[in-house]
């Protein structure tokens, strides 16, 4: 029989090429706890090569800091400006490359699919995500980037994608089903879902 981790620890990436924000929590049991969240800022760079390192280092650093089992990132969302959409993936590239440089797992979400998990609103606003974060994991400082709880939504969505009990893994479909099955990890939170 195979002895299941009773903990896990999963950072999340908002990858960016002007900031990047990054959360990590650590799992419990049924328990989630925010032990860091933040950014890594890149605008005083103007060589988008030294950005892509900056990425790679601080990742790298990050990674080694908190040791997480896990990484999570966002994944690139659509633009129209492709200019856009190609320094986000670049971006994206080597923060993964950063992960599996460690050795660590990466699982991508699209940012629909982060803030319905947060929020149950796909089409949440960084600021209603912020809040429900602020809120499930009880902190009150503001971050000055809203980048920084994006980054933390990145790994509480991974969070709530496979919850394991008794070596069974349940995987949700977004936050009212895990809700359903979870009323004492969130007990006392009020939810106000808008559709």
């Amino acid at each position: 029989m195979l002895n299941e981790k009773k903990e896990r620890i999963i950072m999340g990436i908002d990858p960016g090429t002007a900031v990047m924000g990054y959360g990590v929590i650590l799992e419990k049991g049924n328990k989630t706890e925010l032990i860091s969240l933040g950014i890594v800022k890149m605008t005083h760079l103007d060589d988008p090569f030294l950005k892509l390192q900056r990425i790679f280092e601080k990742t790298v650093i990050l990674i080694d800091q908190y040791k997480p089992d896990v990484l999570a990132i966002e994944a690139p969302f659509y633009s129209k400006n492709i200019q856009v959409l190609l320094k986000l993936a670049r971006a994206q590239g080597i923060a993964i490359a950063a992960a599996l440089s460690r050795d660590v797992a990466v699982t991508e979400y699209s940012p629909r699919k982060i803030k319905q998990s947060i929020t149950g609103n796909g089409n949440a606003t960084k600021e209603q995500v912020a809040a429900m974060l602020q809120r499930l994991l009880n902190f009150k400082e503001t971050p000055e980037f809203l980048d920084a709880t994006d980054g933390l939504a990145v790994a509480v969505c991974h969070s709530f994608q496979k919850i394991t009990t008794s070596g069974k893994s349940k995987t949700y479909s977004g936050w009212e089903s895990f809700v359903t099955d979870n009323k004492t990890k969130v007990k006392g939170l009020a939810v106000k879902v808008k559709k």
